[in-house]
């Protein structure tokens, strides 16, 4: 399924600009996708990511989606760094090989508390980052932001260069770029 077209079609629907709260699991992911929505909506950044390990690990990224929400201009909200939920979530998975069940588990959980924050701020619409990485697979999170409500904005950012993009404006903007996902069980 192509999910840039689903996503075209709904911006082309919208009258007027409409609310976004773009949940966002790393500042360089984000980059190229604020970019790509910015002139469709007024983009809120939630950086909620409790599986980020460890703690330093997580205030690098934190402090690398601040200089990201700066340049652009647009808000950010930080959600709770709880990664016992995460162990919690993911325990018997832990031997999962990555992009399997540990992972839809999780993205599904980041995808809940971007509901969730929606609904108590009256956003528009919801989307994720996630999708810009090719690690990452995009018909299981499209597949479940849809199932979770029809304020969520089907993406595939990776295509169309989206994640080129997100390589070339890290560089430009000097940012700190992981080489793992996050988890602990993702890290070489």
């Amino acid at each position: 399924m192509n999910y840039n077209i689903l996503m075209k079609e709904k911006i082309n629907s919208l009258k007027g600009k409409k609310s976004l709260l773009l949940h966002s699991c790393c500042g360089p992911c984000s980059t190229a996708v604020i970019e790509r929505l910015k002139p469709f909506f007024d983009i809120t950044v939630f950086f909620y990511n409790p599986n980020i390990f460890d703690k330093e690990e997580y205030e690098k990224r934190l402090t690398e989606q601040k200089k990201v929400c700066d340049f652009f201009k647009v808000n950010l909200l930080v959600g709770e760094y709880d990664d016992f939920n995460f162990f919690s979530l993911v325990k018997g998975k832990e031997e999962d090989k990555e992009g399997g069940e540990r992972c839809h588990v999780c993205y599904k959980f980041r995808l809940e508390k971007t509901l969730e924050k929606l609904k108590e701020l009256n956003f528009d619409y919801f989307t994720t980052t996630l999708t810009v990485s090719p690690m990452k697979n995009s018909e299981v999170i499209n597949e479940m932001g849809s199932s979770l409500s029809e304020k969520y904005l089907p993406s595939d950012f990776k295509k169309e260069n989206g994640y080129l993009r997100s390589i070339k404006l890290s560089k430009e903007l000097g940012l700190y770029r992981q080489n793992f996902c996050g988890c602990v069980y993702s890290k070489d």
